[in-house]
């Protein structure tokens, strides 16, 4: 089922609704998982890694809820390689200093290889990254960055780049159409991790990117194709079934997100708290790495783990990743708000602190 044109859904709507069969007598209310690696020949399928039914179904809502066509793939990083895949030898990247790991190992092992050129900027400062595109051919955003929480000017940087002819791709899995739509600020790809928010139940890892030039999403298809970073069905499915309730999980995370950071911000056992304004992730930053180790192992409702976008509330202290920028502060802690009481939230974060300042 795909929304009209002439009958825009609001985006909470549209996560409920898009990529259903269509309402004839007997259909299932939801898209079958189809498992399949071969279909009959003479039709567009053909083969397991052209496409599936069960993905078309994702593939369709997603793009209902950005506003425009998406595509899925095995996972984020698989998404980030085909857009990088579909650049000319020598491109200019100019992305965050601040971004997700994997996406900035992707480009730094793009310049070892002598693929591409990467500049990193603080995507905060509009006027720096604007001085970077007179002869660059894309702009890497993300917004809020991954785990230092800033926040771009997209609308600015955006029109700024579309006027220099530089492509520009926005990951927005932290902030999800829910609260942002990039495409309609001008962006040509968007890039999802579909494994958090989107999916939001820590039991899938899937991508997904959002075009709406055909003649790029003909390029994507192919790289998705050749590089065999297809979906499988299942995954697909999971992540669907987990969409619809998209728009009531981001509303609940971030109201507690922001109760947190007002019932946390003064304990004495930070020296900042980060937090975009907006969102599911805040960041408190402890005075070193022992302390915020405390914290971590203090929380019990808070579970440590690595990934994000989830219902439950998941934390890590993102240095002790040995790739992980070195000017991301040893003390800053990354924490995903999930979907709990916020009373209970509290509590537990409030006793993992007091915990964090007493062994120091």
């Amino acid at each position: 089922m795909s929304t009209s044109a002439a009958e825009p859904l609001h985006p909470a709507t549209a996560a409920v609704v898009a990529g259903r069969p269509e309402p004839v007598a007997d259909a299932p209310l939801n898209t079958p998982v189809v498992f399949a690696s071969t279909f009959v020949g003479g039709g567009d399928l053909e083969y397991g890694r052209f496409g599936n039914p069960t993905w078309t179904a994702l593939e369709d809502a997603i793009g209902a809820l950005e506003g425009g066509d998406a595509l899925v793939f095995a996972s984020g990083m698989a998404a980030t390689n085909a857009v990088l895949a579909t650049l000319p030898v020598g491109t200019k990247v100019v992305a965050p200093t601040h971004a997700y790991l994997g996406s900035l190992t992707q480009l730094d092992e793009g310049q070892e290889r002598g693929a591409l050129t990467r500049v990193y900027v603080d995507i905060s400062d509009t006027d720096a990254v604007i001085a970077e595109l007179d002869d660059a051919s894309v702009l890497w955003i993300e917004s809020p960055t991954n785990p230092a929480l800033e926040v771009a000017d997209l609308a600015t940087l955006l029109a700024a780049a579309h006027a220099k002819g530089v492509l520009t791709v926005v990951d927005n899995t932290f902030a999800t159409p829910i609260l942002q739509r990039p495409l309609e600020l001008g962006a040509d790809v968007v890039l999802h991790s579909a494994t958090k928010f989107l999916s939001g139940h820590s039991d899938a890892v899937l991508g997904a990117l959002v075009v709406r030039d055909a003649e790029l999403k003909a390029k994507l298809v192919s790289r998705r194709t050749i590089l065999g970073a297809t979906a499988g069905p299942m995954e697909v499915y999971l992540v669907l079934r987990g969409l619809r309730t998209l728009a009531l999980r981001v509303e609940r995370a971030s109201e507690n997100a922001a109760a947190l950071v007002s019932r946390l911000a003064s304990h004495p056992a930070l020296t900042e708290l980060r937090y975009p304004g907006f969102g599911a992730i805040i960041a408190p930053v402890f005075a070193d790495s022992a302390t915020a180790e405390r914290f971590v192992a203090a929380a019990r409702l808070a579970r440590f783990a690595t990934s994000l976008g989830g219902v439950e509330t998941t934390l890590e202290r993102r240095r002790r990743w040995s790739g992980e920028v070195a000017t991301i502060p040893e003390g800053l802690v990354r924490i995903s708000v999930g979907i709990e009481h916020i009373d209970d939230l509290a509590a537990d974060l409030t006793r993992a602190l007091d915990a964090a300042a007493a062994g120091a």
